[in-house]
């Protein structure tokens, strides 16, 4: 008996050594397209997807390139994903360039170079940011309210 023990200490520690790849492939999992529902839409000549609705449709969404301004929403301590938030995208105050309705809880927008006013609102509480978006890096953006009402 002292020999099965003595054999099966290495084994769970090359188990334990090799958890954070196995973690690492099950992110590089294919995502089931049918049970993604989001699709390219545009507003005054501005595209963007909105959605993120269940963990492929996230996905689909994170791995799409071309915008440049991504923006997530959250709610609570457990930063849960939230898709009723009414956004505001302004290039100058009072010039709305995108205005939505239930948006996210990811949207991503292909923007023109400049600097923008984002204007969040969930359940009457604001919140605001601002994103210099040019041609570079995606801007990131993530508004969090502090309750899940």
């Amino acid at each position: 008996m002292k020999y099965v023990h003595s054999f099966m200490l290495p084994i769970a520690a090359v188990g334990v050594l090799m958890l954070p790849f196995v973690l690492d492939a099950a992110s590089l999992e294919p995502i089931d397209s049918s049970a993604v529902q989001v699709q390219q839409q545009q507003q005054n000549g501005i595209t963007y997807l909105s959605g993120g609705i269940g963990e492929d449709e996230a996905k689909a969404i994170q791995q799409t390139k071309g915008y440049n301004l991504h923006m997530t929403f959250s709610t609570g301590t457990e930063n849960k994903y939230v898709p009723d938030v009414n956004l505001v995208i302004q290039k100058s105050p009072g010039q709305p360039v995108l205005t939505l309705s239930e948006a996210g809880p990811l949207v991503y927008v292909q923007l023109p170079p400049g600097k923008y006013t984002v204007i969040a609102t969930r359940n009457g509480e604001e919140r605001r940011d601002t994103a210099d978006v040019g041609s570079g890096a995606a801007r990131n953006l993530v508004f969090h309210w502090g309750s899940e009402n």
